[in-house]
């Protein structure tokens, strides 16, 4: 691909136009639990503090020991968690500061939000089957949902609506964190020319 060194990240010249960008730009990566949006996101960081810009996290479970300490993550406090967690990124971003959304969304609604009130906004697909997914659930989320002690877990016990039309879709069953790190990189570039 032109502009991409064969390590996955952006060449030196499509870096400098995204770090000098009017506006800074947001990725919400959205998937099911345990489907490997925080481990993408890791290997995500770096690359996107190379471009010399400040880069903030936005990872729904810490978040929530914030706003949500006890959570019961009904729909109405999930209406309204994810209602805030879009405003922050998009005060964030009107400043900016280049956001990451790590954070399941099981509604488009939620998503949708965000893209509603960031400009340059990118929704990133992380796909994994949930078979798979139950087997990495090192949070025990999972877990907690078959023993009936959680009955809102994506995918298990609520619908989890997978977008409709994502800038890109990643499946983490084909591709290491660093690829798919490496190809949000190249979607930034390819939409933010």
């Amino acid at each position: 691909m032109a502009g991409k060194d064969t390590q996955g990240s952006v060449s030196p010249a499509h870096a400098s136009h995204l770090t000098h960008h009017g506006s800074a730009f947001a990725i919400w990566l959205t998937g099911l639990p345990a489907s490997g949006k925080s481990t993408i996101v890791a290997a995500l960081i770096p690359q996107l503090q190379s471009l010399d810009r400040p880069v903030e996290v936005l990872e729904s479970d810490a978040v929530r020991l914030v706003l949500t300490p006890t959570p019961t993550y009904s729909r109405e406090e999930r209406d309204l968690f994810y209602r805030a967690l879009a405003f922050m990124g998009a005060r964030l971003a009107a400043h900016g500061v280049t956001v990451i959304f790590d954070a399941t969304a099981n509604r488009r609604a939620y998503r949708d939000f965000a893209r509603s009130l960031i400009p340059n906004f990118i929704e990133v697909a992380v796909e994994c089957p949930l078979e798979l997914a139950m087997q990495r659930d090192y949070k025990g989320t999972y877990q907690r949902g078959q023993r009936g002690e959680s009955s809102t877990v994506p995918g298990l016990q609520e619908p989890y609506e997978a977008p409709l039309n994502p800038e890109l879709t990643l499946d983490t069953t084909k591709l290491s964190a660093k690829e798919a790190a490496g190809m949000i990189m190249q979607s930034l570039k390819e939409s933010f020319r």
